[in-house]
């Protein structure tokens, strides 16, 4: 298929996944029909997208804060390759690298308290969103605000915003 076609079809998908006022108003069994379709429908619509972001500067130059593995949240949302917080004065850089993730609708890079969220419940309220996910595959980087205390947050998680569903997480050490 041409790439203005598939373009114009994951368009089209994007506009159909019902808003978080629809979704909220579902039952717990509607909900998991709604996502099950979609997630099915996202496998045949949504292309991979492969990023290769370099560090910002010299790698020399960062300190290492932190990591984890990312790890599948189940035998259907697959994630691998390692989260990495490095720093560097004030700034803070949230790096994947040999990253892969199961693509979704509307996936974001989160910070929680939980060690290891498998639930909406686990990720809770409190998250820091570090923004939309650049590419379901490859290195990336993000950055993390200045008035985010660390130690506070203890995982990387990918999270469908509109499902509250986790697709891999990443435990950091």
């Amino acid at each position: 298929m041409p790439a203005d076609e598939r373009q114009a079809l994951e368009n089209d998908f994007m506009e159909a996944v019902p808003d978080a006022d629809v979704l909220e108003s579902l039952s717990p069994e509607q909900l998991a029909q709604v996502e099950e379709d979609v997630l099915a429908a996202a496998a045949l619509v949504m292309q991979d997208k492969s990023m290769d972001d370099e560090m910002p500067v010299a790698a020399a130059e960062w300190v290492q804060v932190a990591a984890g593995e990312f790890v599948d949240a189940d035998s259907f949302h697959l994630g691998e390759g390692t989260a990495v917080i490095f720093q560097q004065n004030d700034e803070r850089v949230l790096r994947f690298e040999e990253f892969s993730v199961t693509n979704g609708p509307d996936l974001h890079v989160i910070l929680t308290k939980h060690p290891a969220p498998a639930s909406r419940s686990d990720v809770g309220e409190d998250y820091i969103d570090l923004g939309a996910i650049k590419g379901n595959i490859g290195n990336q980087n993000y950055e993390i605000p200045a008035d985010v205390d660390l130690s506070d947050y203890q995982s990387v998680v990918i999270y469908c915003v509109p499902f509250h569903v986790v697709f891999s997480t990443a435990t950091l050490n």
